[in-house]
C-alpha cells in the first residue's frame, strides 16, 4: 500500500489520512475525537487530493474515524475570525464580494471532484453526517450506511446554508418536496429513509460496514477502465439534465471511442 504524492502536512492539518492502493483510494477523516468536524484545511486538503490522485485510481472512498462519519462544522468556524490561517465565518463576512465568493468557491472545490466522471467514489457513512458531513456524503456517486446513520442538513437552522455543493444532488436525489423539507426543518434521517428515498444504496450493521464497501468496491472495479469511465460520464451527463438527443449523441461517440479503442486502425 502506498500514499499520493502530496503535502503530509497538508493532510494532518486538514484532519485526513490518504491510503492509494492500485485502483482504490480511500480518504479517512481522522479527527474521532471532535467527531471528524471539518474545517477549511479539511476542504483544502480534499482539492489537493482530488489534483494529485494517479491516474490508475478508479474507486474512491470516503469514510470516518470512530463513531461518526462527520459532525459538521468545526465549531471554531462560527466564531473566529481565522483558523489556522483560514478565513472563520466572520473573516468571510468582512471581505469584498469578490473576494468571499473565490474564497468559498475553493471550499467547494474540495467537494466537487468527487463527482468527476474521471472515478466513482464512495461514501461509507456511520453515525452522525450533519451539514458538511452530509454534503460531503452527497458529493459522493454512491452512500453505503450503517444502521446508526443521522443525516442532517443543519446549515439553515443556524442561519446559514449549505454551500458545499449539497443542495443540488440532495434535489437530484430525493426531490424538490424532501430537499426542501429536510433543509428547512433540519432534522435526522435515519438508515430506513435514506435507502427508500435512494440517499443509499443499502444499510447494514456498523460491524459490517467496512466489508459492505470493500465487496461494492470490487464489484465496482470489474468493469474495464475504459468502458467504465466512458460510462460514468454517460450517466453523469444525463443527471445534469442532457436532453434526450443529446444523450443518444453522446451515447454514440462515447461507443465509436471504445469500439476504435478495441479494432486498431489499419497501418
Amino acid at each position: 500500500m502506498t500514499t499520493a504524492v502530496m503535502d503530509p502536512g497538508l493532510l494532518e492539518r486538514g484532519g485526513l489520512v490518504l491510503d492509494v492502493d492500485g485502483p482504490r483510494a480511500t480518504i479517512r477523516l481522522a479527527r474521532p475525537e471532535v467527531l471528524n468536524a471539518q474545517m477549511p484545511a479539511t476542504w483544502e486538503a480534499l482539492r489537493s487530493i482530488g489534483e494529485a490522485l494517479p491516474d490508475e485510481v478508479r474507486v474512491v472512498v470516503v469514510r470516518g474515524e470512530g463513531r461518526a462519519f462527520s459532525a459538521g462544522l468545526d465549531k471554531r468556524f462560527f466564531t473566529a475570525q481565522e483558523i489556522d490561517g483560514t478565513p472563520g465565518i466572520a473573516g468571510i463576512a468582512s471581505m469584498p464580494d469578490r473576494e468571499a465568493d473565490a474564497v468559498i468557491a475553493g471550499f467547494q472545490a474540495g467537494f466537487s471532484w468527487l463527482r468527476h466522471p474521471a472515478r466513482v467514489t464512495v461514501a461509507g457513512v456511520q453515525g452522525h453526517a450533519i451539514g458538511a458531513g452530509f454534503q460531503l456524503a452527497l458529493a459522493c456517486d454512491l452512500r453505503v450506511v450503517a444502521d446508526d446513520v443521522q443525516f442532517c442538513m443543519a446549515e439553515t437552522s443556524l442561519g446559514i446554508v449549505p454551500d458545499l455543493g449539497g443542495t443540488h444532488p440532495l434535489v437530484h436525489t430525493v426531490g424538490y418536496a424532501r430537499a426542501v423539507e429536510i433543509c428547512l426543518t433540519g432534522r435526522r434521517v435515519g438508515a430506513e429513509e435514506a435507502v427508500a428515498s435512494g440517499l443509499a444504496l443499502r444499510a447494514v450493521p456498523v460491524a459490517e460496514l467496512d466489508a459492505e464497501v470493500d465487496a461494492l468496491v470490487s464489484a465496482l472495479l470489474t468493469a474495464p477502465p475504459g468502458a467504465a469511465t466512458e460510462t460514468l460520464g454517460l450517466l453523469s451527463g444525463v443527471a445534469e439534465g442532457l436532453d434526450p438527443a443529446d444523450a443518444l449523441a453522446a451515447e454514440r461517440a462515447a461507443q465509436l471511442r471504445l469500439l476504435r479503442a478495441m479494432v486498431p486502425a489499419e497501418s
